[in-house]
């Protein structure tokens, strides 16, 4: 080897130990930078030729097992999920309060049926009475607080996605951004590496959002897809749209129909200005948006609608009052009539007929509808879906009742008329002896608090009376905890716990009205509406309100409890893989010490040859 070749080989030998210190310096300082992956320099030796001998550096590498970031990116959007959703159920299992206390909903629950049994041993107590009133109250207005909060989470959940929806825009361009940058035929090697950690920081950020796909394409470039199919981004990235509505209400709910919906969707606009509803096509599965429209639109929506279920128990097993009809009999035709004056909309018919056919027993549920937007009516409007619910619009008088039942009901060989006034008749078919008519009642809501009866309007909604009524804007017991109160008329004069009627008065120590609340309260077998997740349309759940709600904080504990489970699993196996991927493409400071002292006796050597072949120059010279 000629001097020369000596001389180009060790400085070849210098510049190339450089850069890979170079690359050493930068895997040190950058050792606990999240999602940085370690590089390394790629050197190969060059030709034989005078003056390309020696050392090349061609590449910078990172060293990355593709695979363990594939799986990681994957359980990042499991992760992500998981853990937001039990950080709502905390929250939600926080507002039903820790179980015994005093602030807990069934403390406060039993407080007003002991008080009212209080009231019952002694009726003409005015204290007793007071008590009755107030922690009917505390009761109330524990609901109402409920209600408020639960409301609350939910429209943390509707920020949320707004700002899900903002960062995974953010994310989005940025991918795209440097899918292009590495598209370029003048990106060097060190900034080849530092532009694909940056594009997998942003990958990542986005699995923390929603489940993705990611798909090489060629060229350095990446595609990505939602599990589902959609693409999110390619040459170009698409954008996510938002319609943030802001503070919820109960009332706010989502719909795949625009016009009904209450809250925000996502949609998801294309480069070439195609646009798809993501949550109306359950595009995203997994991820914190996932987790948020899940707590918006079904867990928290489902608490607080069992919330509204106790509240309309307690309003309907006080104030509604059941009248059998009066057998009567028309020629060859048997059945009943129904006096329906006190119906109020949302009020009810209830008939119990057998088929002789098939000797099957049927019922049927028939419901009074002041708002015809609202017809027809399903027949989830009844706790049992095993009922024939049939609404009826009573603003066109009786004829119109009749004419609307006999249309809904004829082919059951049911037969209505208006034998006079309000009277609403139902008959069999007589001689075909189809059918046999068993019973008929009517159950209305009692509006006066001296009306005779031991039932009473002992709660409001907000200013009125809570009838069950169904408008098109739906049924009035959804947010009703939220706006349940003692009857103001009842708390300015508790006598009327025991007064019910002024002629003749009722005694003071007459405890027919005390005993009365508290059996409903306490004892009364009452039908739930299985919509709020307890109880099934062939199986509802019927119980007494104590009952329904140790159901209620017994589901919710069970929930709150399978949410942190899933988040432990979850966070196991995330934490399992990133610690995988950190022992493989993460930096290990000793390595990369060791790794360091090899280049610098590297450096060394390079450096001797280059001053021996200046020493043999010098005494060349001097020769």
């Amino acid at each position: 080897m000629s001097l020369s070749q000596s001389i180009n080989a060790a400085i070849s030998g210098l510049q190339a130990t450089q850069s890979a210190l170079t690359v050493v310096a930068g895997n040190v300082a950058n050792a606990s930078t999240p999602n940085y992956i370690r590089k390394s320099s790629s050197q190969v030796a060059t030709g034989a030729g005078a003056s390309d001998i020696g050392v090349r550096v061609i590449g910078i590498n990172r060293e990355l097992d593709a695979f363990v970031q594939a799986q990681l990116q994957t359980e990042t959007s499991g992760g992500a999920f998981a853990d937001l959703r039990a950080s709502f159920y905390d929250q939600l299992q926080q507002i039903y309060g820790q179980p015994g206390s005093n602030g807990a909903l069934e403390t406060v629950f039993n407080n007003f049926t002991t008080a009212v049994q209080g009231l019952s041993t002694a009726p003409d107590s005015s204290a007793a009475r007071s008590g009755v009133i107030a922690s009917a109250q505390a009761l109330t207005q524990q609901l109402n607080a409920m209600t408020a909060s639960i409301q609350g989470l939910r429209t943390n959940a509707e920020a949320g996605l707004a700002s899900a929806v903002q960062t995974a825009n953010q994310a989005m361009q940025q991918i795209a951004t440097i899918n292009q940058k590495l598209a370029g035929s003048n990106v060097s090697d060190a900034t080849t590496t530092v532009l694909e950690d940056q594009r997998d920081s942003a990958i990542n950020q986005l699995a923390q959002l929603m489940d993705i796909r990611v798909v090489p394409t060629g060229q350095n470039q990446l595609s990505v897809f939602t599990n589902s199919g959609v693409q999110l981004v390619g040459a170009q990235a698409s954008q996510f749209s938002y319609d943030n509505h802001g503070t919820l209400s109960a009332q706010n709910a989502y719909s795949t129909d625009p016009n009904q919906r209450g809250v925000g969707t996502i949609t998801l606009v294309t480069p070439n200005g195609g646009s798809t509803d993501l949550l109306a096509t359950n595009a995203i599965r997994s991820g914190q948006i996932a987790a948020y429209v899940q707590m918006r639109d079904q867990v928290l929506p489902q608490a607080q609608a069992q919330l509204d279920q106790i509240a309309a128990a307690m309003s309907s097993a006080l104030s509604d009052q059941t009248v059998g009809g009066t057998a009567v009999t028309a020629g060859a035709q048997t059945g009943f009539d129904l006096d329906t004056s006190s119906l109020l909309a949302g009020n009810q018919i209830q008939l119990t007929y057998t088929d002789n056919t098939t000797n099957t027993q049927r019922q049927v549920t028939i419901i009074r509808v002041d708002d015809p937007a609202a017809l027809p009516l399903s027949n989830s409007a009844t706790p049992n879906g095993n009922d024939k619910v049939v609404g009826v619009n009573f603003s066109g008088g009786m004829a119109s009742v009749v004419a609307q039942l006999n249309s809904a009901l004829g082919g059951t060989f049911l037969q209505f008329s208006n034998p006079a006034g309000t009277t609403l008749r139902v008959l069999n078919d007589g001689a075909g002896n189809k059918i046999t008519v068993n019973a008929a009642s009517t159950t209305s809501t009692v509006t006066t608090l001296t009306g005779g009866s031991a039932q009473l309007p002992f709660f409001a909604d907000a200013a009125g009376y809570y009838t069950g009524a169904i408008t098109s804007a739906g049924p009035q017991s959804v947010g009703l905890a939220g706006r349940i109160a003692v009857n103001s008329a009842l708390a300015a004069d508790p006598s009327r716990l025991v007064v019910y009627q002024t002629s003749p008065l009722t005694a003071a120590g007459d405890a027919t009205r005390p005993n009365f609340i508290s059996n409903q309260l306490t004892r009364a077998a009452l039908a739930f509406a299985p919509q709020a997740g307890i109880g099934s349309p062939a199986n509802p759940y019927n119980g007494t309100l104590g009952s329904y709600l140790q159901q209620v904080i017994g589901q919710q504990a069970q929930a709150a409890s399978a949410a942190d489970n899933l988040k432990q699993g979850q966070d196991v196996v995330v934490n399992s893989l990133q610690q995988r991927l950190n022992n493989e493409s993460g930096v290990n400071v000793d390595t990369e010490m060791a790794t360091l002292l090899q280049l610098q006796n590297a450096y060394g050597a390079n450096a001797r040859v280059m001053t021996t072949v200046r020493d043999l120059i010098q005494l060349l010279l001097q020769m």
